[in-house]
């Protein structure tokens, strides 16, 4: 059939997409079972822990979501024996559920806690505690026996202060305790350290490191970190004399790739240690790989596994190892890789992608003025439908939140909603994502609101020059700190025909008085520290501008948002609404940072195509 793009009939409806691929929150081996964390958008969004037995070990109401951060992670744990520990998002305390038995909980409520992990039979969390000014948080040791229900004092603090802890490790003897931290002026990818405490006279080592990411010990006077070696999260080995000093060198020649990235979330895994000594990990460049290299760092090969985005290496044991992601074929999933029998087995989703229906990423690559973008290209596809002659695809311009993230080109029916209707999905990595270098990230330092959004002016344009989009026919949308690339695009002109903003920035005055204590000082590095740089903030928001934004938009925000709270979209709409400019603004109860409930994803989905439907003049197809 023949019909305008944007209006070609779709199997996937707003709803199908709510219900696909819910997000893998963890792996591990327990015993001869796999469990898994998996979030329910039906069910608002809980995450629920699964078992290969068939069995959901974790019923509602129970929720396992940190707040740690705000963005959590680590929210569960599991002993050999089969307990699950894991954090109720409703109170943050954490709980043990035994097999067959009901919730108990371990700690007192008050805190926040996040970053489970259960080691040697010990089980260790970050807390975060927002009650004392200034803001607290520690690596903890959590007593088993429930002793620590009603009275805090009953944990065991290994380390603790106003900044911020990731990643404990603890040795294989149980006397030394190894983890990451970092400041408040600093986030983690910039500048972070690795303490190594004795648990036996409390002394403190700090091994010689830039950025350094989950530490893991390798013997009792060795330690495996991730570390910036020229530029690039790479594998350093950590080796501790007799006088306790520790010296680092690469596992491996440098490598153009990452192993490592931005440290959003408690609990993220890039590489897992086997019992041969070989390591199974991530390298990132644009596009995941999973490798296996060998114990002695010579050889590297890869697994065959459909993962390229998003990997985790999840757990290993043995010859096992989990291996979470999704891939330019399939949809999220968990695979466990036999490396003795050298099989590959789906533990759960990886539901393949039809490439008639669903594209994958193709990998572009545009001339910026602050050198090349990367982006990934998903082409309207569907088989059944072709637009008429000469007519050329609106397209979305895409933009990740962050900023320091990456996407990495998978297979995704989100996006296939779009592609199936006959609009194009255009994902960009400008200038300040990860994956792609240490060079690549540190250009938007100083540069927020100018690179990011000169790159994806850049990759719009360089797609309509193609001949590949409508140059009149191209929207941006973005979430959080995409929405404020949005915003200043539309403050600049010329590119966009309409604009998308979740949740986005639109005056950093305000998320610097208003943002959490994770990302307070993001903005040193980002724009400038206040009050020295007050001028470029005024200069740059997109607020003190709105006046020069003169097409549709349409604001997105959650109620409960307190990372970019509803206050910074309201501002945008109320200077829109002041200048008669078209616009829809939508706020959803029950919703902070990211949309999770079912209801919401859906009716977020048509609200998106119904307005672009009304900008680029075509009948959408809910």
């Amino acid at each position: 059939m023949t019909s305008p793009f944007g209006s070609w009939p779709s199997p996937f409806s707003a709803a199908d997409i709510s219900a696909s691929a819910p997000r893998i929150e963890g792996a591990r081996f327990v015993g001869d079972e796999i469990w898994w964390g998996e979030s329910v958008p039906s069910q608002g969004g809980r995450v629920t822990v699964r078992s290969s037995s068939g069995t959901e070990l974790l019923p509602e109401p129970w929720n396992a979501r940190s707040k740690v951060h705000e963005y959590g992670g680590g929210a569960w744990a599991a002993d050999a024996e089969g307990t699950l520990f894991f954090v109720n998002a409703a109170d943050q305390r954490v709980h043990r559920l035994p097999r067959g038995g009901v919730p108990e909980p371990l700690t007192a409520a008050g805190a926040n806690h996040g970053g489970l992990t259960v080691q040697h039979g010990r089980l260790f969390a970050v807390r975060e505690d927002l009650r004392p000014a200034p803001h607290r948080r520690a690596i903890i040791e959590i007593p088993l026996d429930g002793s620590a229900a009603e009275d805090e004092t009953a944990v065991s603090v290994h380390a603790e202060g106003p900044g911020f802890f990731a990643h404990p490790a603890l040795s294989p003897d149980g006397e030394r305790l190894a983890y990451v931290t970092w400041t408040i002026e600093r986030m983690p990818w910039d500048e972070s350290g690795l303490s190594v405490l004795s648990l036996r006279d409390g002394t403190v080592t700090e091994v010689p490191v830039r950025t350094a990411l989950q530490p893991e010990w390798r013997g009792r006077d060795e330690l495996l970190l991730l570390d910036e070696v020229d530029g690039r999260w790479n594998l350093v080995r950590a080796a501790f004399d007799a006088s306790g000093s520790a010296s680092t060198q690469p596992v491996t020649p440098p490598v153009d790739a990452d192993t490592g990235g931005g440290l959003w979330v408690l609990g993220n895994r890039w590489y897992g240690q086997l019992g041969d000594g070989s390591i199974v990990a991530v390298r990132t460049q644009g596009a995941d790989r999973v490798v296996r290299i060998s114990a002695d760092g010579e050889r590297v090969e890869p697994l065959a596994l459909p993962v390229t985005a998003g990997a985790s290496i999840d757990d290993a044991t043995g010859g096992r190892v989990l291996v979470s992601g999704s891939g330019a074929q399939v949809g999220q999933g968990l695979w466990c890789v036999d490396i003795d029998t050298a099989t590959t087995t789906l533990v759960t989703g990886g539901h393949g992608a039809d490439p008639a229906w669903v594209p994958h990423g193709i990998p572009v690559t545009f001339d910026g003025p602050h050198g090349p973008v990367h982006a990934f290209d998903y082409r309207p596809t569907q088989p059944d439908a072709a637009a008429p002659e000469g007519e050329l695809p609106p397209y979305i311009v895409m933009v990740h939140g962050g900023p320091t993230a990456h996407v990495s080109g998978a297979a995704s029916t989100a996006y296939a909603y779009w592609t199936s209707r006959g609009i194009g999905v255009l994902d960009v990595n400008y200038g300040g994502s990860t994956g792609y270098g240490r060079a690549y990230r540190d250009r938007l330092n100083g540069q927020w609101g100018v690179v990011d959004v000169d790159d994806v002016i850049a990759a719009a344009r360089g797609l309509a020059d193609e001949g590949l989009a409508d140059a009149e026919r191209i929207a941006i949308r973005g979430g959080s700190a995409g929405g404020w690339t949005v915003l200043c695009a539309l403050v600049r002109g010329g590119a966009f025909a309409a604009g998308i903003s979740r949740y986005g920035v639109a005056d950093l005055r305000m998320l610097a008085a208003e943002t959490h204590d994770f990302e307070a000082r993001y903005l040193d590095g980002l724009v400038g520290p206040l009050p020295e740089a007050e001028d470029v903030y005024i200069a740059r928001s997109p607020l003190s501008h709105a006046d020069r934004i003169s097409v549709p938009v349409l604001l997105e925000q959650g109620e409960d948002d307190r990372v970019v709270p509803p206050s910074q979209s309201e501002a945008i709409r109320d200077a829109l609404v002041a200048r008669g400019v078209p616009h829809e603004y939508v706020l959803y109860e029950g919703e902070g940072h990211g949309f999770r409930r079912a209801e919401t994803i859906i009716s977020s989905l048509e609200t998106e195509l119904t307005f672009l439907g009304g900008v680029f003049g075509f009948e959408p197809r809910l």
